[in-house]
């Protein structure tokens, strides 16, 4: 139903130049650089992946946005086709398919690197993904050594790789969620809530809801933002995770680590106007404060109990930290019984 080649060219033209051109840090060995982060990211986190994580891939923007869309598609297909056939059906397809594209390609203008993964799709590989452009371009505007940027940004996607392969449920349970979240999707329409004009109290309501959570949350019922909060606060365990493990499993290799922090976090909060707007309508700022709160949330857990402490929320899908217990960290302490374990071992 959605026009995916229509969403490919869209994703093209929205990221701009695609700039996959010369090697990554003057050629660096990817491969070995791969390897040493593996064997730190593991030494600290006390995960033990079950397989070795992916080779690194250096791509372009255009390589990017056509894997992201791939696995778009399988998530969105199978709702979508609870639609059924017909011109109305046929000119959502284009639609979804023009705002599948310019979400992508919006968000590969900035993105670094990613541990690609299919949740839905076992029987796909998962991919570990530089966007090279963007790295160049990262580095010339923190005033960066590149090698030493990529590196940090392979310590960040090597810890997705060891989580999701070292916590035996994790990639099950964050596709039951996803499952659950889509089963919920109901297509209905209301005849006279077409012809209705809209009060003025409801344009309100729909701008708080925006606000506050951006046009997922606007269109998502109370049963799907119950869902939407348990998926959220999972990412932000998972995204905060990976952000302390590149600092912390970093810190002795990377001289210029606190300034790399210091630029990235200025990247992610000085952005145009528009720029912001978009992420706000669109949702996508809510993935920049997963990285905020749960790196803060890790910090403090880690802080005062050890990476001990903290690996008890990888011990089953029930001692993960709700949204609320990741502003508290104390509160997760005391639910889990974190106590147990020694401070700082």
């Amino acid at each position: 139903m959605v026009d995916w080649r229509l969403a490919e060219r869209v994703a093209e033209a929205v990221a701009g130049g695609d700039g996959a051109g010369a090697p990554l840090a003057g050629g660096v060995d990817i491969d070995a650089m791969a390897g040493r982060a593996c064997d730190r990211v593991v030494a600290y986190t006390r995960l033990r992946p079950a397989e070795p994580p992916p080779a690194m891939e250096p791509v372009g923007r255009r390589e990017w946005a056509r894997a992201n869309l791939g696995t778009m598609r399988g998530t969105l297909d199978p709702l979508l086709d609870r639609l059924g056939s017909g011109p109305l059906q046929s000119a959502g397809g284009v639609l979804v398919g023009v705002e599948a594209g310019g979400i992508v390609g919006f968000m590969g203008r900035s993105v670094l690197g990613q541990y690609e993964l299919a949740l839905l799709d076992p029987e796909r590989a998962p991919r570990l993904l530089l966007v090279a452009p963007n790295l160049r371009e990262a580095a010339a505007r923190f005033d960066a050594d590149e090698a030493e940027l990529l590196e940090w940004v392979i310590f960040h996607e090597i810890t997705h790789a060891v989580q999701f392969t070292g916590v035996p449920w994790l990639r099950e349970h964050l596709a039951a969620m996803l499952r659950e979240l889509l089963a919920s999707v109901k297509f209905e329409i209301d005849p006279s809530a077409v012809l209705r004009l809209p009060k003025l109290q409801d344009v309100r309501a729909l701008w708080d809801t925006v606000r506050e959570g951006g046009l997922v949350h606007a269109v998502a019922g109370p049963e799907r933002k119950a869902i939407i909060d348990r998926l959220q606060a999972a990412m932000a365990m998972i995204e905060g995770h990976a952000e302390h493990v590149m600092d912390a499993a970093g810190a002795a290799v990377l001289p210029s680590l606190p300034k790399l922090r210091e630029s990235l976090e200025r990247r992610r909060r000085e952005k145009p106007p528009l720029v912001k707007l978009l992420e706000r309508l669109l949702g996508l700022d809510l993935k920049m404060r997963q990285y905020l709160i749960g790196k803060r949330f890790c910090d403090a857990v880690v802080r005062d109990w050890g990476v001990e402490g903290l690996n008890r929320a990888w011990s089953a899908p029930e001692l993960l930290p709700d949204l609320a217990e990741l502003d508290d960290p104390a509160s997760w302490v005391r639910r889990t019984q974190v106590r147990s374990v020694t401070p700082g071992s």
